[in-house]
Formats: structure tokens, sequence, C-alpha cells
């Protein structure tokens, strides 16, 4: 578990490695006449109080929703075996969907189809590099899923057949006579296989919160870059509101996952505060470089571009495949119409939530 743990950090560092020095290099290409119209609207000081006011907001907001389905183990009625659970993860599912399709998507497309990078040369300009990465992203995220999963079961099967075995020659020390050490034997594969079933499973959900939570960190770090980099009031007023909401819902699908993954104590304070301090994270960054960022060179759009389209990719493939596809498939939903209803409607509910946030974030 510590090596997960370790894997996560590596990532995690790698990623501001990469993105913080290439944002800070990027040259301004602005027109003199929209950075004189820029100038007006520039308040640092009140700007300040904005970020700090978002950073502590955003903070306590990614908390508590990523808290919520974790007090399934206080709180009996929140706990995965429970319907209330299906439904709180169709409504959060939603919510990522939505967060890849209409926040984070849109963004990348607006990122590398920019004015200023249609001078340049190619692909900038005829090729729709946005879709493609966030195919790519799509496809490379199915290609890790795929492998993760099957060589922990590859694992794990490794070990249930001595397990079985061990079972099988006690059966048959006990009991005496052919019907009997038949009988007990095939109670032994029996465990063996509902034992390896319920870890395949378990290993199933851990990859899929990891995964979940990678592409979860990516688009974090650029919002919470581009937000303190902003020194215009009025760009940043309705961001707070709106991403103190954001990270919230967000909190919300990815603590369920990490509830299904059922994690040691520290796993699950590591992967929370992960998720929690993010965007903080990120907004003190772009405090740092504001003074020398440009949002609109060449270079950070590139760059702002290209993460968000990967983002994008890896949040689409999670929640269609790997939360609602595999949630709605379930035997348990599919016998239940009453359960099917109401994640229906939860689902609807969390995508048009996020939706409308769309509107001022």
């Amino acid at each position: 578990m510590g090596f997960k743990i370790n894997i996560q950090v590596f990532v995690f560092s790698i990623f501001i490695f990469l993105i913080i020095p290439t944002l800070i290099a990027a040259e301004c290409d602005c027109k003199c006449d929209e950075e004189d119209k820029e100038d007006e609207d520039r308040n640092k000081s009140k700007a300040l109080r904005y970020k700090i006011a978002a950073l502590a907001s955003i903070m306590v907001a990614s908390a508590i929703g990523v808290c919520i389905p974790l007090l399934g183990k206080v709180i009996p009625a929140l706990s995965p075996e429970k319907d209330i659970f299906f439904v709180i993860k169709a409504f959060a599912a939603g919510v990522i969907l939505s967060t890849g399709f209409i926040h984070v998507l849109p963004d990348a497309f607006e990122n590398l189809t920019f004015p200023s990078l249609k001078d340049k040369e190619r692909p900038w300009g005829d090729f729709p590099l946005t879709g493609f990465v966030a195919m790519c992203t799509a496809m490379g995220t199915l290609m890790v899923d795929t492998y993760a999963t099957a060589y922990f079961q590859n694992q794990n099967s490794k070990e249930t057949p001595t397990q079985v075995e061990s079972h099988e020659s006690t059966a048959d020390e006990e009991h005496e006579g052919h019907v009997h050490v038949h009988t007990h034997a095939s109670h032994g594969h029996a465990h063996g296989h509902i034992s390896s079933d319920t870890s395949s499973e378990l290993l199933r959900h851990r990859v899929v919160s990891q995964v979940l939570e990678l592409g979860i960190i990516v688009h974090s770090v650029i919002i919470g870059i581009s937000l303190g980099a902003s020194e215009n009031p009025k760009t940043i007023r309705p961001l707070v509101g709106a991403l103190t909401f954001h990270q919230f819902f967000e909190g919300m699908g990815l603590g369920s996952c990490i509830t299904q993954a059922n994690f040691k104590n520290l796993s699950i304070t590591v992967m929370g505060l992960f998720f929690a301090l993010t965007t903080p994270v990120g907004i003190g960054i772009g405090i740092g470089i504001s003074s020398v960022y440009d949002e609109n060179s060449p270079t950070a759009l590139i760059v702002e571009g290209i993460f968000n389209a990967a983002s994008a990719g890896i949040l689409i493939y999670m929640a269609l495949v790997d939360l609602l596809a595999a949630d709605f498939m379930n035997p348990r939903m599919q016998k239940s119409g009453t359960l099917r209803l109401g994640c229906n409607i939860s689902l609807l509910l969390g995508a048009g939530a996020m939706s409308l946030i769309a509107k001022w974030a």
C-alpha cells in the first residue's frame, strides 16, 4: 500500500515540476490595447483577498465533499451496502462527467484554438488537437485500467490455489470416506472462488479510485494556477463560489470510489489530503508566479490546453466506464426499478448542477 502512495506522490511531483517552469517561462504576445484594458481591471490587493478566501473555502469544501461518502463506517445508512450509496455515487458520477464535458474540455478547446496560436506553425491552426489528446488519454486510461487490473488479479490468483489445496488437505485428514472428502473439497473450491472474486473486485475499485484521482489532480492544479495568477477581481469573484461547489461535488465522487476500495486509514487520509490540497496549492503557486505569468501567451495556452484535454479524457472515461456503467449494470440495480429510477434522477441532477455552475466558472 505504501508503494501505491509513493507512486501518487511521485506522479504529482513530476507533474508540478514539469508544468510550473513552463508556465513561468511563458512569454507575453498580447496586443497593447488588450493589455491596457486588462490593466484597468487589475487590483492586486483586492484580488489577493479573493484568492485567500477562495483558497480557504475550496480547501474546506473539498475536505467535506471527499469525507461524506467515507462516513459509511460511522453512519450505516451511507455504507456501500445500502441503496442510498448507489444514489449518491450516481450523483457524483454525473458531476464528474459534466466536469469533463462542460468545464475541462471546452477550456482545452479554447486554449488550443486561441487566435494567437493560429499564426503559429501546425498543428494549432488546422488539426483538432484537443479532441485528439482527449481521445488518446481516454484510450491510455483504458490500457492502464486493463493492465493494472489484470496484474493484480494474476497476483491474487497465484495465492488462491495454495489456500484451496491447504483447505482440501485439512478436509481429507479430518473426514474419512470418499463422499465426505469430495464434499469438503468442493466446499473448499467454493470458498476459494468466492474469496478470489471478492478480492478481484476490491482490487478493481482500488485501481479505479487511484486513476480517477490522478485525472482530478491534473485539472485541479490547472484551475488553481489560473485563479491564483489572475489579478482581476471581476474574474476571481464569481469563481470563488463556483469552484467551491465544484470541488465539493467532485470530492463526493472521489470519496465514493475510495470507500468502495476499502483502503487502510493511512491511504484514505493521504488520498483525501491530496484532493483537498491540490487546488489550494495551485492557487498558492499562481499567486507566486502572478507577476511573470501570462495566461494568453502561446506557451501557457499550449501547456494548459494539453493538460486540460488529457484530464477531460480521463474524467469522461472514468465517469462513463468505471462509475456509471459498472453501477448501472450491477445485478442489484437491474433487479430494483425504484433504485434504477432514483439513480437516473440523481445522475441527471448531478450533471445538471455542475453544468449550471459553468455559467460562473
